[in-house]
Order: C-alpha cells, then structure tokens, then sequence
C-alpha cells in the first residue's frame, strides 16, 4: 500500500512562492464564482444544479442505451467511434492510425482523458511531435510537468516562471508582461496547427441524441485542433454523455460560472463528424475515442457511482482547504483535489493510495459547490470504510483497531469515561497562551504528534463540562 508522500507536500508547504501562487489563483477563482451566482441568478443556480444531477443521474443509470444512440448517430454523420477498455489500448489505436496515415505531427486541446492515457508519452515513442494548444498546457509541457489543475492547470506558475520557461525552451527574449507573453506563444503555436496532420480534443459533453461532441473552451485552440488537420480524434470518457441537446443549456449555464465564473465561457463548439461535401473545412476524418478505463467498476456501486457525474468543472479544487494547501502534484493521479480524492480509489482500488480518501477536512465545502450535487463527503467517509475493511482482511494497523476498540470500550462505559476526563489535562503537552503547538520528545510519534506537525491544538479545559455541571448542581442546593 502507499502511504502520504508527507516530504513532497512538506515541501510544497514550505515554499511560499508556490503557496501564494496558488492560494492567489484559487481564492480568484472562488471570487468569481461567488459573483457570478449573486442574485438575481442564485435562486436559478440552484435549480439549475437540481436538474443537472437529475440528467446525470438518469444518464448514468441508463448508460448502455444512449452509448448506442450515441455510437448509431456518430456513424450516421461519417464518423468512427472506437471503444477502449483501458489506456493501453487508446494509445495503442491512435498510434496504430498515426502509422497507417502517416502522422508527423498533432496539435492537442486540453483533454483530461488524455492525461489519463499518458497520451503524448506513447505516440512520441514513435518520433511523431505532439503539441498541447492550450496555453497552460503549452507552459507545462515546455517545463516538461502534469497538469496542476483541473482547469487551470498552470495556476501554481507565476508569469516570471513563465517568462524563464519560454527564454530557455524557445530561445526568446525574456518578457514578463502576460499579454506579450500570449503572443510568443501564439507566434510559435500558429504555425503548429498548419502543419499538423492530425488534431486531438477532448469532450466536455457528448449528446446521444445527435452525435454531437461537444468541447467548451475560452481559447480557440480546440477549434483550430479540431478543423485545421485533416484528421480529428476526439477522447471522452464514456460517462461524458448527456440524452438530448437541449439537456446541455442547463449544464453550459453551470459549468461557465462554476468553472471560471463565467455566464459561458468564449467557445462552445459542436464537433459532428468529417467535413461532408461542399464544405470548406474541418477534417477528413473523425473518430470518437470512447474510453473505460476503470469507468464501469465504478458503475456497479449504486452508492459512489455518482463521482461519474462530475463535469470537471474543477469547483470542489478551489474551495478544498487541502488542495489550496498542497496543490495538485501531491496528488497521485491526474486527478487532484476532493474530485481526485473519491474517482482514483474507485478507479484504482482503493489499497493503492489508502491515504488519499484521508486526505480530507470533511468540511464540506467540496459539496456544496459542486453543480452537479456530487455527495463528495458522503463518498469519502464509505471510500474510508472501504479501506478500514480492506486492511482489516489483510491483517493490517492491528494496533489502530486495538486502539479504536478500547476507545470505544471507555466511552461505552460512563465511569471509565469520567475517569479519562479528569485525567487529560494531566498527560496533554504544555499549552502556550491556551494552545498547544508541539511535543516532547517522548511523544515524537503518533497521532498527536503528526496533528501538531501541521497545525495548533486548543489545550483542554482546566476543568470538564461533567465536573462544572456538578459543581453548579452543589451550588444551587
């Protein structure tokens, strides 16, 4: 099993450029949100919510059939829809076809999905030049790093970071002003999507009812991604699907503003398919790369399969007052934050980052922003149930359960439970101004000593609320 990777967040928490950075993004982000839902659209909002998960929850239950309606309309329109189990399988199909067409080159839009796949990894095995368009993307994959965020996914770089990423890898001047900085990268990314033969988006939604993929963007590179080259993919996870067209207004109207605060974000495109005669753009061919990977394991548990309604709208990320402080490579996949926290053990199993459902305050903030009303706390606590059974039948932290039992024996049993009480303030560490900050040596290990490393604890009471209660009592006799 994996345990907290606690040296690479400690770092991340002592570098305090890096803690501005995204604490500055994030608390923008949060900003925006909140004033794009202020009245009179905050009574709207939250009907608007309502009836997305109900879409979801209705799709995600009845998944078989609109896959089908999906694959029969993207078909009917000239398009392919390839079906992937696992990673393995969608890298290997569009290597295969970078092959067989004779690909030199790709331009990219963001695609978490493809992150999943470690997409541009495997096709520049085969010495073919994979670009990401998008411009955070762009400045991440110069800096040879993962996404940092959902959305944002270069939030943790500060435009000097910027300005020495570009100097180094494209031989520029260095330049700090943001603006100039857009355009050497738009100089250089220009003459990428002309030359490109192959093009590669994601899907924000994909509609059944008309084969529609639908990508949400405020930048226009999914738009030239998707019809300068002669060929396009598009990658989505199979649970992307929405039943019917007009299902998406509801879902653009909260995605925008959850996202980035946006009423709706600069670019919403329909992507139908290879270009039919007498048009003059839009590529040759077109195939939708329908991706599993883990996706049906989570079907079959009626209780979390609702992480599966999850827009990617990156939400739950900027109001986790874990992920603000440990930002989003602390996290073992590519998914961070309280999103991450419940999709990569079900994913996964949830013996191989044990730590990750823990890695949460349950302070619920996560769910009360989510526009598709994810339970997000409710699936952490039954992930942690699920590890605590998980290494119970592997014989594992016998000492934890002893503990927790005689825990639970003492507060069962009120004496016992009086009796600790009053003894407390004698075995706790010495307190500073009413809080305690730290340790002994003896106590260096152990619970206690972990919750001081990051934060202060309240130093008990001088007396418990048993012992007031009876003194009172006494005193009115």
């Amino acid at each position: 099993m994996s345990i907290l990777p606690a040296g690479e967040i400690r770092k991340t928490l002592l570098d305090d450029r890096l803690q501005t950075a995204i604490y500055g993004s994030t608390g923008r982000l949060v900003g925006k949100r909140r004033e794009s839902i202020d009245d009179p659209v905050a009574a709207e909002f939250e009907a608007w919510r309502t009836h997305a998960n109900a879409i979801k929850r209705h799709t995600i239950e009845n998944l078989d059939y609109y896959l089908e309606e999906l694959e029969r309309n993207i078909v009917k329109r000239g398009g392919k829809v390839v079906w992937c189990k696992d990673a393995e399988e969608a890298a290997e199909f569009v290597r295969r076809l970078c092959r067989e067409k004779g690909v030199r080159r790709i331009v990219k839009s963001k695609s978490m999905t493809t992150e999943e796949v470690e997409l541009n990894h495997e096709v520049e095995k085969d010495n073919i030049d994979v670009v990401e368009t998008d411009l955070g993307e762009y400045i991440l994959q110069l800096a040879k790093e993962k996404p940092y965020h959902i959305v944002a996914p270069a939030l943790h770089k500060t435009r000097y970071d910027v300005a020495d990423i570009f100097t180094k890898t494209l031989g520029v001047e260095r330049e700090t002003v943001i603006e100039k900085q857009t355009m050497i990268a738009r100089r250089v990314l220009r003459e990428k999507f002309l030359t490109a033969d192959l093009g590669i988006t994601g899907a924000n939604f994909l509609v059944a009812g008309s084969g529609a993929v639908v990508v949400v963007e405020n930048e226009g590179n999914a738009r030239l991604s998707s019809s300068a080259p002669r060929i396009q993919i598009a990658f989505a996870g199979m649970e992307k699907l929405i039943p019917r067209a007009q299902d998406l207004a509801v879902f653009l109207k909260i995605l925008g503003r959850s996202a980035t605060g946006q009423p709706l974000t600069v670019y919403t495109s329909f992507l139908s398919g290879p270009r039919w005669p007498g048009e003059i753009d839009g590529p040759e061919e077109f195939y939708l790369v329908l991706l599993d990977n883990g996706r049906t394991k989570v079907l079959q548990d009626p209780a979390k399969r609702q992480a599966l309604y999850c827009i990617r709208c990156g939400a739950c990320l900027n109001h986790c007052p874990v992920y603000r402080k440990i930002g989003g490579h602390n996290y073992p996949w590519v998914y961070s934050g309280p999103i991450g926290a419940i999709l990569s053990p079900q994913f996964h199993g949830v013996t191989r980052d044990p730590w990750l459902p823990h890695a949460s305050s349950l302070c619920g903030a996560c769910g009360e922003v989510c526009p598709v009303k994810i339970e997000i706390p409710k699936i952490l606590l039954e992930l942690r149930r699920d590890i605590a059974e998980a290494k119970e039948r592997e014989g594992e932290d016998r000492v934890q359960q002893l503990a927790f039992k005689a825990w639970a024996f003492v507060m069962t049993h009120p004496k016992l439970w009086s009796l600790a009480l009053t003894g407390a303030p004698y075995t706790m560490p010495e307190a500073e101004n009413g809080w305690i900050r730290s340790v002994p040596g003896f106590m260096k290990i152990g619970p206690l000593a972990g919750w001081l490393s990051q934060r202060d604890l309240p130093a008990p009471a001088p007396k418990s609320f048993r012992r007031l209660w009876k003194e009172r009592q006494e005193g009115r006799q």
